[in-house]
């Protein structure tokens, strides 16, 4: 069993203090900054050094506009944020967190259409420069998945593969490939390092909505942390699927009025906390494999608390494994509060999108 405290992280929003803003979401006529979202980024990271959070995600968005092709006034942003961006990543380095980006699903390196390729690259490479410009090792990275299908699953990969070869090499140096639910999995990500050499992320949920080739667990764990070169720590992404019935304002097509009807919830959607039970049923399959964690529940940084919490009542000796100990036992409660909790449960449970950052 590796002897290195695994680091448990969280996505962009801060759920525990609302106030917490994770980015300048103002509208191009308010002028928005990097420099404004940075002093956002600034203060989440004193909270995650409070909270002994060893991996936060940056929101996609903390440049606005930075790469819109029609708002030239906003495309020098990041380099008038030399200084700012610098002072961030020193402070994360002092803090030992490590920060990543997640772009978003309209980031597609592997579509038939040449300019949104192009629009894709652009942002990847304002992502990469940021991540420089903060003086961030290797392990800072840019997550994204392989995108379309477009009919046939072999071209899209290769058009991925070729696509590859074309990006700047700060983009390359920076980017990581997950596999995804519904269209590409882990065997089509393990295909594309082969091919290409990139790095791979694992995400739990996403292996076990689609595995079409019957892959051990264990052993997609272990070659994926494996396309990580020696010195540097691999991350995984872990979730919980969403179980509860939920109900859902829809129109009933005989009146035209709106009601309420029950949903079943899908296997692909993002549980608002981790179900503790299967995680560390999780850490005992991976057991002696070293990674950090990237948990994509809902609740965000509540989770994380919650579930930490979880491991030392629940995961016996492998709570270590987080540098837990029963002797914390209620500092994470404390720390987010069962009212925070269960205004993030309410707060998750209205809306189900996913970003890779939000």
């Amino acid at each position: 069993m590796s002897e290195r405290i695994l680091r448990l992280g969280f996505p962009v929003k801060v759920m525990g203090k609302p106030d917490l803003k994770s980015n300048d979401a103002r509208r191009p006529a308010n002028n928005p900054h990097l420099k404004v979202s940075l002093e956002y980024i600034d203060r989440i990271l004193d909270y995650c050094g409070r909270n002994d959070v060893g991996l936060y995600r940056m929101s996609s968005d903390i440049a606005p506009y930075a790469t819109h092709p029609d708002m030239p006034q906003f495309h020098s942003m990041v380099r008038e944020s030399e200084a700012e961006l610098a002072a961030v990543g020193a402070k994360a380095k002092a803090l030992g967190i490590r920060l990543s980006f997640h772009p978003s699903q309209f980031i597609v390196l592997n579509s038939p259409d040449a300019g949104l390729v192009l629009r894709s690259v652009w942002d990847l490479s304002s992502q990469a420069e940021m991540l420089d410009l903060m003086g961030l090792g290797p392990e800072a990275v840019l997550v994204i998945h392989v995108g379309g299908v477009y009919g046939d699953v072999l071209a899209s990969r290769e058009r991925w593969a070729r696509t590859w070869e074309t990006l700047p090499e700060p983009v390359r140096r920076r980017l990581v490939l997950e596999h995804d639910d519904l269209r590409f999995s882990a065997a089509d990500t393990l295909w594309l390092h082969a091919r290409t050499g990139v790095r791979l992320v694992f995400d739990h949920q996403h292996f076990w909505c689609l595995n079409p080739d019957g892959l051990d667990l264990r052993e997609t764990v272990s070659r994926m942390l494996s396309t990580w070169p020696a010195g540097e720590v691999a991350k995984i992404h872990y979730s919980s699927p969403r179980t509860e019935l939920r109900e859902q304002r829809v129109v009933d097509r005989a009146t035209g009025r709106k009601v309420l009807r029950p949903v079943a919830p899908v296997m692909t959607g993002h549980a608002d906390f981790i179900n503790p039970f299967e995680f560390v049923m999780f850490l005992e399959r991976v057991a002696g494999l070293d990674f950090d964690v990237m948990l994509e529940a809902k609740a965000k940084d509540l989770a994380l608390f919650r579930l930490r919490e979880d491991l030392r009542r629940y995961g016996g000796a492998l709570a270590a494994r987080f540098g837990l100990s029963a002797a914390g036992r209620g500092a994470d409660r404390a720390a987010s509060g069962e009212a925070g909790a269960d205004r993030a449960a309410a707060d998750a449970g209205a809306t189900d999108a996913t970003d890779a950052g939000a």
